[in-house]
């Protein structure tokens, strides 16, 4: 009944095993592949005929997890897997890119891959797992696919890189870095470092690529014996359509893109579209015709473009290969947030802004790893207007999410430690406008964002976006790439650091790969480009404020016993309530005693303080309170002065000289200073005001030779012995 394949190869210590034949039969492929205990699978189908008019290859990439894998049951009322996670979108973006340069140009027949996630051991991260058991999958398929291709994460623990390391491992490691590539050469890196050399980053990817090498040979071993048979493809010939089109408008697209500025440029190439349409087409030309015509057009606008920046070293705005654009820096540009920034690198812009919160503010995350709890949040939007266009708007799609996780990744090792700065960090990063590598500009401006917000960052971080135009043994590295450079070029390679190292990289291509040389090249041309970025953002801000801004929240952060925790929260949370609705700041409880009071007054945090410590702590025998005065009786006044705790003053202690009564002295309600004297045998508390300046808080001093005040050792007597006049203490 079944017809079963299988390889199994040992690798990084774990046993891989990639199987065909038992599930999914009527898919074109599917692939079970299982890593230790982590096992997906991944199904292939392609449609057998071509949408008409289609001009671009519809290839959709689905990552998904199943709460099954981890043994757990879906939150929520519906008890069922919803919309995409952020880390199921992300790794289908992390597949869908090393996978779709492969296919044959030409190729546009809709194409589906699916990768489930069907037990995760939480030892190992399925996303690396998903893509080999992907490219197997499409391996044998029999799709125009020229792959195989492999994969692995790459991290540096006790400066050795590891291949593959296990999900604990990682939280040592200063490098997560995942690389994708066939056997000749990298097709796609994503990395976070804690500020890495450049050198290092370098070797990190050429010590994944040649540690995958055994992962491809295994899939070409099952491929030999499991793969279908090729499909009947052939591309379109558009030589033909091509050469009448040169005739027609190379002369236009030559005065294009010597044209710098983007609207003019892409109206001159518009209108050079029309041109070359109408040359080789007829009114009774139909779809298949029109399609064909328009691949044609774009073919000769790569030749025209990249042939010119080979030859001559000039870019289509007229830079050089290695000229960064105009920068501009500006910060505290809105008047009411945190932090904020505006960041133009020539016609891309990306207003930045920072809010500072609490830990009420963090993200609870849902992993199959479990639940845990994110304090830094970045949030990118790319509105249609940014590029001159009309569109949807509503929520994020995977390219939004995809530049907004880069930049996150970039900024993230530079952030201080919530011990260090107890906030939860948002930063949303709105481009406004667009004309190449908007990710980046979201790091830059994120950067200064929080410098003006006065999070204390180790070192200010910059991106920049390489790109590369390849034709034949020649190549030219593009340094600050725009629009049309990555889309008519080979390559979108972007890297983000600070003065020291490398933070973040990701690269994209368009080839079959790229080699170790060129990827050096690229490094070394990053470098010199991102320390000129920083210099131009430290025009504007050189390091973090030194006083957070006005409409900032204030954090204090207190330690009090675990065993006080219930005390301070109440029954039902009624105390921690009441702390909150009479302060009127946010407090926030950890499990180990941490407590942070968050306000944007000063005041409201001194009340929160003081009820809490009232609450947890013991008044110091000797120490000055301010308290308020809850009871008058005849032989002194109860204050209380310490949370919930009072203290009597005795008569005695009022004023200098014994007054005739109390309230001659004080009102109930009245706020007054006392110092506490100590406790009697019975545990009451003695207070003291007439030694206290009640104007200033402090302590009378005693004059020269004046002996120290001589206080009652203990309360009077209940039973009134010692005569009628004697006070009574008030019962309880």
């Amino acid at each position: 009944m079944f017809d079963i394949h299988r390889v199994e190869i040992e690798w990084g210590g774990r046993k891989l095993k990639l199987e065909t034949g038992h599930m999914a039969r009527q898919a074109d492929a599917a692939v079970f592949a299982q890593y230790g205990e982590t096992t997906v699978l991944a199904t292939v189908v392609a449609a057998r005929t071509v949408k008409p008019g289609i001009d671009f290859f519809p290839l959709t990439v689905n990552y998904q997890e199943k709460t099954y894998a981890a043994g757990k049951i879906p939150g929520g009322f519906f008890k069922r897997e919803g919309r995409p996670s952020e880390k199921e979108t992300l790794t289908s973006r992390l597949i869908d890119r090393p996978i779709r340069p492969l296919f044959v140009e030409g190729f546009k027949h809709e194409t589906q891959v699916v990768i489930t996630v069907m037990s995760h051991d939480l030892e190992n991260d399925p996303d690396i797992v998903g893509m080999v058991a992907a490219s197997a999958a499409l391996t044998l398929s029999g799709l125009p696919f020229l792959g195989p291709i492999a994969a692995a994460r790459v991290g540096v623990i006790g400066g050795e890189f590891v291949l593959n390391p296990m999900l604990d491992e990682m939280k040592d490691s200063s490098l997560d870095l995942v690389v994708a590539g066939t056997q000749d050469a990298v097709m796609m890196v994503e990395s976070e470092a804690k500020e890495l050399p450049e050198k290092q980053m370098l070797e990190a990817v050429m010590f994944g690529h040649k540690h995958f090498q055994p992962v491809i040979d295994a899939i070409i071993k099952l491929a030999s014996v499991a793969a279908k048979e090729p499909w009947d493809f052939n591309p379109p010939d558009l030589e033909d359509i091509k050469v009448k089109m040169r005739a027609v408008v190379s002369e236009d697209l030559k005065a294009a893109f010597t044209t710098s500025e983007k609207q003019k440029r892409q109206s001159m190439c518009s209108a050079a579209k029309e041109k070359a349409m109408a040359a080789v087409l007829t009114p009774e030309s139909d779809s298949d015709a029109k399609t064909k015509a328009g691949a044609a057009f774009k073919a000769v606008e790569m030749e025209i473009m990249r042939g010119t920046v080979v030859k001559t070293h000039k870019r289509i705005d007229g830079r050089d290969l290695v000229t960064v654009r105009p920068i501009v820096s500006e910060v505290h540009v809105l008047p009411r947030t945190h932090g904020s920034a505006l960041f133009t690198r020539g016609e891309t812009q990306a207003l930045v802004v920072a809010t500072l919160g609490t830990g009420d503010d963090e993200q609870f995350i849902d992993a199959l790893e479990g639940t845990y709890k994110e304090r830094f949040l970045l949030h990118y939007n790319f509105p249609p207007y940014s590029v001159g266009e009309t569109g949807r708007m509503g929520s994020p799609g995977r390219r939004e999410i995809g530049h907004g996780k880069l930049a996150w990744r970039a900024v993230r090792p530079l952030l201080p430690t919530a011990e260090e700065f107890p906030y939860t960090l948002r930063l949303v990063s709105e481009i406004t406008e667009s004309n190449g590598s908007s990710s980046m500009a979201s790091v830059c401006g994120a950067s200064l964002a929080l410098m003006d917000a006065g999070v204390p960052l180790k070192s200010p971080v910059a991106g920049i976006a390489m790109g590369l135009v390849k034709e034949g043994n020649d190549f030219a590295v593009l340094s600050d790439i725009i629009g049309d450079e990555d889309h008519l070029g080979d390559m979108d390679f972007k890297v983000a650091g600070t003065a020291n190292g490398v933070t973040a990289l990701q690269m994209d291509i368009k080839i079959t790969g790229i080699t170790e040389e060129i990827m050096k090249v690229a490094l070394e041309q990053a470098t010199a480009g991102r320390l000129h970025i920083l210099g131009e953002m430290a025009k504007a801000l050189t390091g973090a404020r030194t006083e957070l801004g006005e409409h900032a929240p204030r954090i204090e952060t207190i330690k009090i016993p675990t065993d006080k925790i219930r005390e301070v929260i109440g029954s039902g949370g009624s105390v921690i309530r009441e702390i909150v609705a009479e302060s009127g700041a946010k407090i926030d409880i950890e499990d180990d005693g941490t407590v942070k009071i968050a306000s944007a007054n000063r005041e409201s945090i001194e009340k929160a303080l003081a009820r809490i410590k009232g609450i947890t702590q013991e008044p110091e025998v000797g120490t000055i309170y301010k308290g308020k005065v809850v009871k008058i009786m005849e032989f002194g006044a109860f204050v209380n002065f310490f949370g919930a705790k009072d203290g009597l003053v005795h008569i005695s202690q009022l004023a200098n000289g014994r007054p005739e009564t109390v309230g001659s002295v004080v009102k109930e309600g009245q706020e007054v200073w006392v110092k506490l004297l100590g406790f009697d045998d019975r545990g009451k508390t003695r207070l003291s005001m007439k030694i206290v300046d009640q104007t200033t808080g402090k302590e009378i001093p005693r004059a020269e030779g004046e002996p120290e005040e001589v206080h009652e050792s203990r309360p009077p007597r209940r039973d009134g012995g010692g005569g009628r006049d004697r006070p009574r203490r008030p019962r309880d």
